[in-house]
């Protein structure tokens, strides 16, 4: 059973629809600024989305009366493009909706604890309701439509590639047809401060592989695939999802072994599962967030699986930010889109390479690229690490 991507959703600090993200990665616009939803001390840079959750929920046509967490929000304005693109009915049965997310109704949960802190009879528990990681999948479901199988990925920096995965599998399997797959995450005081306590919050704009790099900028933002089965398409691809893989090693609460061992295993058997040469790859969306630890790990796992010949590869998290459980939708969308449109995304603020591995990623715009196939990697917390690849359609 093969898997095709027939839709496309994403929401941004670069852009509130594909086209606009697509606009920005071509000029070269990317979304870090300070920080405007929220109060913080932090003087850091972020990727933001701009709109205010009540211009969301106006622009999503819904009562701006009513509580939504804006992690809820994000995805149902991703979840829907993606849908509206693949031009599918979702209440057909056996259509699923798998989401991702880290940080939850977490914005909300601090609007709640605020006057409780001052007062334990105080604070609208319509808001601390929100706080489980569920809830935004049950309520884009719901702005959608669907009513099959629904779910609820929570795996760190890795979530939205593992619940890609999960809707390949439930396709492949039989369980499915069409499968809406993806995640969301917001901007929030609990992540930029955990972040901070980690010590990997760069100050400035964020250098992914560049031997200057001193960690990463937050981000937030949703995308989402549309996965089906060739029975069940109503339009052309865009690719199909050939290999993928999760492995955890477990090295560290929070880093990668610095041989990059769980990297190498996600990419390997990604590429394993595809069948396809490993020499035939043609560019790579790697994690890349900019610290320390992860861009070396990874880039000792690019040099131990292609040994000197490394394709052409770029993070876009200097674009967006990190956007932790929505990294992987968003950027899965902009790796279908590099074979569709045969890009190669710039890698922006890179100047040296990483002493210990010489590795350059792509340093400026490459368009006009016969892209065949195209891996892309995201890494999480606990050693989850999870890797996709794409492929140009070959013939139907």
């Amino acid at each position: 059973m093969r898997v095709y991507v027939t839709g496309l959703g994403v929401v941004s600090g670069i852009g509130l629809n594909v086209e606009e993200n697509i606009a920005s990665l071509i000029a070269g616009k990317h979304g870090m600024e300070k920080t405007t939803l929220f109060s913080t001390q932090l003087d850091v840079p972020v990727s933001e989305v701009k709109l205010t959750n009540t211009t969301l929920k106006e622009k999503l046509g819904l009562d701006i009366k009513h509580t939504y967490s804006r992690t809820a929000l994000l995805g149902m304005q991703a979840a829907q493009e993606a849908v509206n693109d693949a031009n599918i009915d979702v209440h057909a049965l056996r259509t699923g909706f798998i989401s991702s997310t880290s940080v939850g109704g977490m914005d909300l949960s601090e609007q709640f604890y605020i006057p409780f802190r001052q007062d334990p009879l105080k604070g609208r528990l319509r808001e601390v309701a929100s706080h489980d990681c569920g809830d935004s999948t049950e309520r884009i479901a719901s702005y959608l439509g669907i009513q099959g199988f629904i779910t609820t990925i929570s795996t760190a920096c890795s979530s939205a590639a593992n619940a890609i995965m999960l809707g390949a599998r439930l396709i492949k399997c039989g369980y499915l047809d069409t499968a809406i797959v993806g995640g969301t995450d917001a901007l929030c005081r609990f992540t930029l401060n955990g972040f901070n306590s980690l010590m990997i919050l760069d100050k400035e704009h964020c250098r992914p592989f560049d031997h200057t790099r001193a960690g990463l900028n937050l981000g937030e933002g949703a995308g989402y695939l549309v996965l089906q089965s060739e029975k069940s398409m109503t339009r052309t691809p865009y690719c199909e999802l050939t290999g993928y893989a999760n492995t955890n090693e477990a090295y560290h609460q929070t880093g990668s072994s610095p041989e990059g061992d769980g990297p190498y295993k996600s990419m390997s058997e990604a590429i394993s599962q595809s069948g396809i040469p490993k020499e035939e790859i043609d560019y790579i969306n790697v994690h890349g967030t900019g610290t320390p630890n992860n861009d070396l790990s990874e880039g000792m796992a690019l040099k131990r699986l292609f040994g000197e010949k490394v394709p052409p590869f770029s993070s876009v998290k200097a674009f967006i930010g990190h956007t932790l459980g929505a990294s992987e939708g968003i950027e899965a969308v902009y790796s279908v889109l590099a074979i569709h449109r045969g890009m190669m995304y710039p890698n922006l603020n890179f100047q040296t390479p990483i002493e210990e591995t010489g590795l350059s990623p792509v340093g400026t715009l490459r368009q006009k690229e016969e892209i065949r196939h195209v891996l892309s990697n995201s890494f999480g917390f606990g050693g989850s690490n999870s890797s996709l690849l794409f492929s140009k359609v070959k013939a139907l």
